[in-house]
């Protein structure tokens, strides 16, 4: 990572609290980097803060902030420039994942899914971006390999995804007329919380990881990818070496994960565990899989 494209630079993540969020944060301040923190945990905030400010870094701003909400990221963003004077860097972090057959689902599912993935994707850009663009700074969305492979019983997350990843190719080359460069994050599995996240967006600190540890990426490796890319400019940078494959195959052997997809759909797609919350996710933005791939 090109550590001083960040040093003195102001820096807003979402979804701050934990997994991939959390460790951008500690990567961004051993940069050199200004925080804004956000999200809705404000005690992980504030805990999170205090181990940043006790290593010698500036103590982050941190804001209570939910992005399904109206309102609370315009606060997020004034409060941070408040006490840094600008902003550069915009990480739209926050997400879960809503899993379940079609059948078992409703529209107040995928609007759930919808109002934090798309819109509150959407509300951080909005906040944003008056100050972005001043700077002539970053947009980064944490998108995911969903957004290129849909499979049964994870159309609502799935759906989020292809819709982010279609924001992010639309918008990239309108703001790039401002200055401003838009980078999509692509991850695959990585160590993350959100396996442990109901589809109500709840935390269930019981729910346990069925994706093979192997094949899991470690949230400083990823976090240290992502900002690599971010630093290089890059318009998407697929995280983990299963998510390129996988994107590759849904690229141009298509008909390979179409066999995938009408198998497990036989199977029911993805299970509820007995306790109600569902088969933990892969990483920050990413439901469960019954398939290892994000």
């Amino acid at each position: 990572m090109n550590t001083s494209f960040f040093n003195g630079k102001s820096v807003l993540i979402t979804g701050a609290s934990s997994g991939i969020g959390e460790e951008l944060a500690l990567q961004l301040a051993a940069a050199g980097a200004h925080l804004t923190l956000a999200a809705r945990r404000t005690q992980l905030l504030d805990a999170l803060a205090k181990r940043i400010a006790d290593s010698g870094r500036p103590a982050p701003v941190v804001t209570a902030c939910d992005v399904a909400q109206d309102g609370d990221l315009e606060r997020g963003v004034a409060a941070g420039v408040r006490r840094w004077s600008k902003l550069d860097v915009v990480i739209a972090n926050a997400g879960f994942g809503v899993v379940g057959t079609f059948r078992s689902l409703s529209l107040a599912d995928y609007r759930r899914q919808f109002e934090t993935n798309v819109f509150g994707v959407l509300r951080t850009i909005y906040a944003a971006l008056p100050e972005i663009e001043k700077t002539r700074g970053n947009v980064v969305i944490i998108g995911s390999v969903a957004g290129w492979t849909a499979t049964p019983g994870a159309s609502p997350y799935a759906m989020s995804k292809f819709a982010v990843r279609a924001l992010a190719n639309a918008i990239t080359p309108e703001l790039r007329r401002a200055g401003v460069t838009v980078t999509l994050i692509t991850p695959g599995f990585v160590e993350s919380n959100i396996r442990r996240v109901d589809n109500q967006g709840k935390f269930q600190a019981g729910a346990t990881d069925q994706v093979p540890p192997w094949l899991v990426m470690s949230t400083p490796k990823a976090a240290r990818q992502i900002l690599g890319a971010v630093a290089r400019g890059k318009r998407e940078a697929i995280v983990t070496g299963h998510g390129k494959a996988f994107v590759a195959i849904e690229r141009f052997t298509p008909r390979v994960f179409r066999l995938v997809a009408r198998r497990l759909a036989a199977r029911g797609g993805y299970r509820s565990e007995p306790n109600g919350t569902r088969t933990p996710a892969a990483d920050t933005a990413s439901p469960p899989r019954a398939t290892p791939r994000r």
